[in-house]
């Protein structure tokens, strides 16, 4: 019986301890003001004292921050909010409203591109005369990709027009209808990978066969060998084209270029297996011209 009354005392004694550090919390404008935004009775909250102000102080840095670039909090992106469980309080970590309006990005897989690519937007996009029928193209794209789904876009044109930016802004864009996506610097990407052989090989190259929109950067770019045109240009473009995926290109030439640039290896000659390729580049998209001022410069 002693030690029951013992346990007793002791719970007592906890009990006063946390409702005396709750009050005092309390004292705090801006934890009294957190307390009351969220609207459970304090009987309950007296328990969690030490982690409702953290929940607290997560939820003032969201009030004054101004973007994820600033984010404060232990997760970039989140913050811990208590909410009522029964006769308890659980905390979790939210999402806020930048990280909700970013989460698209996820949806966008880059290989040896920069990764200001994944912030390419529509809305940004200079609209000088000479972009104005491709931005019409690339929206009636964009409408149309659940519907009637039009070829995609073969663009060519002068270097750093911004060719790259824009089929990446409207890869974006369809990343944020859930549309998974991947952008690859194709010379880059044949060095990674031959590099990969004894690795992930297998899953890089089936990554870029099956993904629903893929961009292919700066074909005609590439050091050219029988083995990037034959073994993996040529059967990454015939299952998309088999299985109608969305594959843009961008190029410093025309396809009768690149036809020509195709058809020269490192140690051969080949018109046919050029032509095959560009027969497939024809059915995947229709080519569209940007000629502009450069903008790296």
């Amino acid at each position: 019986m002693l030690k029951v009354d013992k346990l007793v005392k002791s719970n007592k004694d906890l009990d006063i301890k946390l409702k005396q550090e709750y009050i005092k919390a309390l004292e705090d404008k801006k934890f009294k003001e957190f307390i009351e935004c969220i609207k459970i009775d304090d009987e309950l909250l007296i328990k969690y004292t030490s982690r409702l102000k953290e929940a607290s102080l997560e939820f003032h840095h969201c009030l004054n921050c101004k973007g994820l670039g600033e984010c404060k909090n232990k997760v970039k992106g989140f913050a811990l909010v208590p909410s009522k469980d029964n006769n308890r309080v659980s905390f979790s970590y939210k999402s806020c409203n930048y990280k909700n309006k970013e989460s698209y990005k996820e949806n966008v897989e880059l290989f040896d591109v920069p990764y200001a690519i994944k912030n390419a937007s529509l809305k940004d996009l200079y609209k000088d005369k000479n972009r104005i029928e491709l931005i019409k193209k690339m929206k009636s794209y964009l409408s149309n990709y659940f519907g009637t789904k039009e070829k995609a876009i073969y663009l060519h044109g002068s270097f750093g027009s911004g060719k790259t930016y824009l089929i990446a802004a409207l890869i974006n864009e369809l990343a944020k209808k859930d549309v998974k996506g991947i952008v690859i610097h194709l010379p880059e990407f044949l060095r990674g990978l031959k590099e990969s052989f004894s690795s992930d090989y297998s899953e890089k190259f089936d990554a870029i066969k099956k993904v629903p929109v893929l961009l292919i950067d700066d074909i005609g770019a590439e050091y050219l060998t029988n083995w990037a045109r034959d073994e993996v240009l040529e059967p990454i473009l015939q299952y998309r084209m088999d299985e109608n995926l969305a594959t843009f290109f961008t190029s410093n030439f025309t396809m009768e270029e690149l036809e020509s640039h195709l058809s020269v290896t490192s140690n051969s000659i080949d018109r046919v297996k050029a032509k095959r390729i560009i027969e497939r580049i024809k059915q995947l998209s229709e080519p569209c011209e940007l000629v502009s001022k450069n903008y790296r410069e």
